[in-house]
């Protein structure tokens, strides 16, 4: 828990190090570049979760879904500046995929 968090802050502080010094990206990427980071970190935390997962804890699989889900978000709220259809077009690719994923499971 206190990893995650501190992640988090460091998440927090490079969308602020993109947005204010560097000027990369524009101050209503913030939030969308927060979502993308924190879904990496979610899928890096599935991959740390397959060799040693806990008792009561989201597996692998659910961890990796929500880090696919938030990705797929953080892109899309970036892709909606551009085109609002390219964000229904992303959302809809990582639900199909995720569903597909699923199905494969079984």
């Amino acid at each position: 828990m206190l990893l995650t968090a501190g992640v988090f802050l460091i998440i927090i502080v490079v969308s602020l190090l993109l947005y204010s010094p560097l000027g990369i990206i524009d101050w209503t990427q913030i939030l969308p570049t927060i979502f993308t980071l924190c879904g990496v970190w979610l899928l890096a935390m599935a991959g740390m979760k397959t060799s040693s997962p806990q008792k009561y804890e989201l597996g692998p699989f659910a961890t990796s879904s929500w880090g696919l889900l938030l990705i797929g978000i953080g892109i899309a709220w970036f892709a909606y500046v551009y085109n609002p259809i390219y964000s229904l077009a992303i959302i809809l690719i990582v639900i199909g995929a995720l569903a597909i994923v699923a199905a494969m499971k079984r």
